[in-house]
């Protein structure tokens, strides 16, 4: 009995011994497949005012390495929109990269009426900070507008600092609000007579040797040059007649056609911002990119890093052209190029198949109306003027004052609330008697009040876009909505910001590790981005997330 009492004590302790070991191997492995799961390095690419036919329509024009390779070799989110308003740079950029709507993160619009400052303000401004790179004022930007945390953030919360995220843009804002809270760095394009690469005191001191080093290389210089299309014209059967009279013009220009060559293009010393409104913008804006990727060796460690890019250029050309442009197919083809340029820059230095990208858009665009009227499709431009005059004296005649009304900004009346209350009237009803008004004017589809944005649950349609980019701090006491077709904006070029699905309509792919390759038309939101991404880092959403991931994407 003792011997076999001895025995099975042995043999006990050795099967405990035999399942701990399998249990640490067990866990290492799980570690192991875990930190294998993870791409070393995250690049988020917003395209400025794309809109989501711009990949088809473009499509057979485009080579095997830029766009297609992403809808082909990753997955296509073909029924993707924005679901809030307005629809313009600032709230694009900050609703991709923090899972919510301007309801939540508070960016309402890329200017806005501050009911508390009693102010215009601008989305990513901040005097407390200084420029960096540049004497202007152009780097005095922080995110502290946004109320919110980013992915980018929480990347960085979650490796304990050791992740790094580094975003670029020609446009501040678009740099700004990608990199979040806690950006090692955020870079954005100052043109003007310097034409720099520049940055604020929020994220650094001074500019790193190698920023220094692009700027000093000519390499923006080089773009000021006669802009001509990429290939021959006669191809360019996607897009309308060159010469137009729905297309703006550069200044010193005669004519909307090809080649384009104003003064400030040939002029080598000043008047850099002419390069934004060209395609080599976007080509000045990859040749950065591919140097930071290089110079701060994102993606060369186990630890995930964040590249958030944004290419601008393609909003100006559209503001200046129109989205039926041969400029605008024109800017589309050489970006195809520079994409191509860039994912291979990522496979030569983080490696093919060790990195995750997304690519969506900061808003849509409207046909030109003058172009659609041409064609017999209903559409038109609001005479601002006329409706202020009316409106002025529907406020005198009911209320006996003008003043009621404080601000008019991003297509919402602002109410003067003291005035309101000191006149013993009833803020629901003022809204309510203004909201019918403006109805009658010509031009106006819909409006909606504050109060039904406080009071309603909307679920879909024009009120749910609206009250998505309601903000009960920021926002305004009468939203207006236009009719389909119809902008306040000049008779030339496109413009954006509506809840119209021409605004809201935008790409979303993503390619890479992690990703299944593969397509869908179940409708996807902006505010998916980020959830999506969290998912497949295994990290915390951002804390203001309303999304939700796309299970579709992820293997």
């Amino acid at each position: 009995m003792k011997r076999y009492f001895i025995a099975s004590l042995f043999i006990g302790t050795l099967l405990a011994a035999s399942g701990l070991t399998a249990q640490k191997k067990n866990k290492n492995n799980v570690s192991d497949e875990l930190l294998r799961s993870k791409p070393k390095l995250v690049v988020g690419i917003v395209v400025d005012q794309m809109r989501y036919d711009y990949l088809t329509r473009f499509y057979d024009q485009y080579g095997q390495d830029g766009f297609k390779r992403l809808v082909e070799q990753g997955f296509n989110c073909k029924n993707n929109h924005f679901n809030y308003a307005p629809t313009s740079t600032g709230p694009g950029h900050t609703s991709v990269y923090t899972g919510t709507t301007p309801s939540v993160h508070g960016i309402i619009g890329n200017n806005w009426y501050d009911k508390q400052l009693d102010a215009s303000v601008y989305c990513a401004s901040d005097d407390t900070y200084a420029s960096v790179g540049t004497s202007s004022d152009a780097g005095k930007m922080s995110p502290h507008r946004m109320s919110v945390t980013t992915i980018t953030d929480e990347l960085r919360l979650h490796t304990q600092m050791q992740g790094k995220t580094i975003a670029i843009a020609l446009k501040d804002r678009g740099a700004v609000l990608p990199g979040g809270h806690t950006a090692n760095a955020a870079y954005w394009f100052h043109g003007g007579d310097e034409g720099k690469w520049v940055t604020s005191s929020y994220y650094m001191s001074q500019l790193p040797k190698w920023v220094n080093d692009f700027n000093t290389s000519g390499t923006a210089q080089s773009y000021k040059r006669e802009w001509n299309t990429l290939r021959d014209i006669k191809g360019y059967r996607e897009s309308g007649i060159d010469n137009n009279l729905f297309e703006g013009k550069f200044e010193g220009e005669t004519s909307t056609s090809f080649p384009h060559k104003p003064v400030e293009l040939l002029d080598k010393t000043k008047n850099f911002d002419i390069i934004k409104a060209t395609p080599f913008g976007n080509s000045l804006t990859a040749d950065f990119v591919i140097e930071a990727l290089q110079q701060e060796n994102l993606g060369k460690d186990n630890i995930t890093d964040f590249l958030a890019v944004s290419f601008s250029s393609t909003d100006y050309v559209g503001h200046m052209f129109g989205v039926n442009s041969k400029e605008i197919e024109d800017t589309y083809l050489r970006l195809d190029e520079d994409l191509a340029r860039l994912f291979k820059a990522l496979d030569k230095n983080v490696g093919e198949g060790e990195y995750t990208l997304f690519l969506t858009a900061d808003h849509g665009a409207v046909e030109v109306p003058t172009y659609l009227k041409s064609e017999k499709i209903p559409s038109g431009y609001v005479d601002t003027a006329a409706n202020k005059k009316r409106l002025k004296e529907f406020l005198q005649y009911k209320y006996g004052t003008e003043d009621i009304i404080k601000n008019y900004s991003n297509d919402q009346i602002f109410l003067d609330h003291k005035i309101v209350k000191n006149l013993d009237l009833s803020l629901a009803e003022v809204q309510i008697e203004i909201a019918q008004e403006v109805l009658e004017y010509d031009a106006i589809d819909r409006v909606y009040t504050a109060n039904q944005m406080w009071s309603n649950d909307y679920t879909s349609g024009i009120p749910y876009i609206l009250q998505n980019g309601y903000n009960q701090k920021r926002s305004g006491d009468v939203l207006i909505v236009l009719k389909p077709g119809y902008i306040s904006y000049s008779t030339t070029g496109s413009t954006h910001g509506s809840p119209q699905i021409y605004d809201t309509h935008a790409p979303l792919l993503f390619y890479g590790k992690g990703i299944q390759p593969g397509s869908t038309v179940i409708r996807t939101e902006i505010p998916d981005i980020a959830p999506t991404i969290s998912a497949l880092l295994g990290i915390s959403f951002p804390n203001g997330t309303t999304g939700k991931p796309i299970t579709e994407v992820l293997k």
